[in-house]
């Protein structure tokens, strides 16, 4: 099984190097009036392949491809409204808030100065009592 590679100029680059070394080694030890060895033009119909395979490969990325069809949206039911159960909670927290005691900061502040007050003159009692 061949292998695909994502980009065939790399191996079109590394067959040019293979036949431009066979067609150097001929030249340089036949003359260039030699005609090409058989490893030559294996490499030639090598090259021609590759060629026709990246033309092939550009054509194919050219074409039109198929999108996915765009999302429709859809209207959900709208919730029956609960006016009851808003009107049980406005009910349960206006309990709530009327049971405990809010003190303002200054009904505060005075609470704490009456028990400073209060504890200094416990405090100031004679030893003899």
């Amino acid at each position: 099984m061949p292998l695909r590679h994502a980009s065939m100029h790399h191996l079109l680059h590394q067959n040019g190097v293979r036949l431009h070394a066979a067609m150097m080694s001929r030249i340089h030890s036949h003359g260039a009036d030699e005609s090409p060895s058989e490893e030559e033009l294996e490499l030639m119909e090598e090259r021609r392949k590759l060629k026709a395979e990246r033309d092939e490969r550009h054509a194919h990325e050219q074409q039109v491809k198929p999108k996915a069809p765009k999302a429709v949206r859809t209207t959900r039911a709208q919730p029956k409204p609960k006016e009851a159960k808003a009107a049980k909670d406005k009910e349960t927290k206006a309990v709530k808030k009327a049971a405990k005691p809010h003190l303002t900061r200054t009904e505060k502040h005075a609470q704490k100065a009456a028990a400073l007050d209060a504890a200094r003159k416990s405090a100031k009692k004679s030893a003899k009592t």
